[in-house]
Protein backbone atom coordinates (compact mmCIF):
# COMPACT_ATOMS: atom_id res chain seq x y z
CA UNK A 1 0.00 0.00 0.00
CA UNK A 2 1.51 3.02 -1.04
CA UNK A 3 2.44 5.93 1.71
CA UNK A 4 0.34 8.97 2.26
CA UNK A 5 1.12 11.86 0.14
CA UNK A 6 2.27 15.42 0.85
CA UNK A 7 0.77 18.55 -0.17
CA UNK A 8 2.90 20.23 -3.07
CA UNK A 9 5.24 23.10 -1.01
CA UNK A 10 4.82 26.15 -3.39
CA UNK A 11 7.74 27.61 -1.70
CA UNK A 12 10.08 25.41 -2.72
CA UNK A 13 8.48 25.83 -6.46
CA UNK A 14 8.81 29.58 -5.73
CA UNK A 15 12.62 28.90 -4.91
CA UNK A 16 13.10 27.26 -8.44
CA UNK A 17 11.50 29.80 -10.11
CA UNK A 18 13.71 32.55 -8.70
CA UNK A 19 16.91 31.40 -10.24
CA UNK A 20 17.30 32.66 -13.99
CA UNK A 21 18.81 29.33 -15.48
CA UNK A 22 15.52 27.66 -13.95
CA UNK A 23 13.59 29.90 -14.89
CA UNK A 24 14.89 29.49 -18.27
CA UNK A 25 14.19 26.40 -18.92
CA UNK A 26 10.43 26.19 -17.60
CA UNK A 27 9.53 29.19 -20.09
CA UNK A 28 11.58 27.55 -23.01
CA UNK A 29 9.78 24.19 -22.64
CA UNK A 30 6.52 26.96 -23.17
CA UNK A 31 8.11 28.20 -26.32
CA UNK A 32 8.67 25.41 -27.52
CA UNK A 33 5.56 23.97 -27.23
CA UNK A 34 4.14 26.94 -29.27
CA UNK A 35 0.85 27.56 -26.57
CA UNK A 36 1.39 31.42 -26.33
CA UNK A 37 -1.12 31.52 -23.22
CA UNK A 38 1.10 29.04 -21.54
CA UNK A 39 3.92 31.24 -21.83
CA UNK A 40 2.07 33.84 -20.75
CA UNK A 41 1.21 32.16 -18.03
CA UNK A 42 4.68 31.06 -17.08
CA UNK A 43 5.63 34.15 -17.37
CA UNK A 44 3.30 35.43 -14.62
CA UNK A 45 4.56 32.23 -12.68
CA UNK A 46 8.16 33.11 -12.65
CA UNK A 47 7.30 36.83 -11.94
CA UNK A 48 4.84 35.99 -9.08
CA UNK A 49 7.48 33.97 -7.36
CA UNK A 50 10.18 36.50 -7.29
CA UNK A 51 10.71 38.42 -4.12
CA UNK A 52 8.37 41.01 -4.33
CA UNK A 53 6.50 39.65 -6.73
CA UNK A 54 5.22 40.93 -9.97
CA UNK A 55 5.29 44.21 -8.37
CA UNK A 56 9.37 44.36 -7.97
CA UNK A 57 9.67 43.21 -11.44
CA UNK A 58 7.64 45.63 -13.03
CA UNK A 59 9.70 48.04 -10.84
CA UNK A 60 13.18 46.87 -12.31
CA UNK A 61 11.36 46.93 -15.36
CA UNK A 62 10.26 50.41 -15.58
CA UNK A 63 6.76 49.23 -15.99
CA UNK A 64 4.09 50.13 -14.95
CA UNK A 65 2.45 47.96 -11.95
CA UNK A 66 -1.22 47.63 -12.93
CA UNK A 67 0.56 47.57 -16.93
CA UNK A 68 2.37 44.47 -16.12
CA UNK A 69 -1.27 42.83 -14.02
CA UNK A 70 -2.90 43.50 -16.85
CA UNK A 71 -0.61 42.17 -19.27
CA UNK A 72 0.18 39.30 -17.54
CA UNK A 73 -3.55 38.02 -16.58
CA UNK A 74 -5.58 35.39 -18.53
CA UNK A 75 -7.11 37.78 -21.11
CA UNK A 76 -3.86 40.01 -21.26
CA UNK A 77 -1.93 40.42 -24.68
CA UNK A 78 1.26 41.61 -23.59
CA UNK A 79 3.45 43.57 -26.02
CA UNK A 80 6.93 42.23 -27.30
CA UNK A 81 8.54 45.10 -25.60
CA UNK A 82 6.98 44.84 -22.38
CA UNK A 83 8.08 41.05 -22.29
CA UNK A 84 11.73 42.02 -23.08
CA UNK A 85 11.51 44.36 -20.42
CA UNK A 86 9.77 41.46 -18.09
CA UNK A 87 12.81 39.20 -19.23
CA UNK A 88 15.10 41.75 -18.64
CA UNK A 89 14.43 42.11 -15.36
CA UNK A 90 14.17 38.71 -14.67
CA UNK A 91 17.67 38.30 -15.84
CA UNK A 92 16.72 36.61 -19.01
CA UNK A 93 16.51 37.26 -22.87
CA UNK A 94 14.51 35.84 -25.66
CA UNK A 95 16.49 34.48 -28.11
CA UNK A 96 15.98 32.76 -31.82
CA UNK A 97 17.18 29.54 -33.16
CA UNK A 98 16.47 28.05 -36.75
CA UNK A 99 13.92 25.46 -36.51
CA UNK A 100 15.12 21.50 -36.46
CA UNK A 101 13.78 19.81 -39.34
Amino acid sequence: MPGASRPFDFNKYDELLRDPENAAVYLAEFLESGDMELFQEGLRHVAKAQAGGVAAVAAQADVGRSNLYKALSKKGNPQMATVNKMLGALGLKLTVTPAHQ
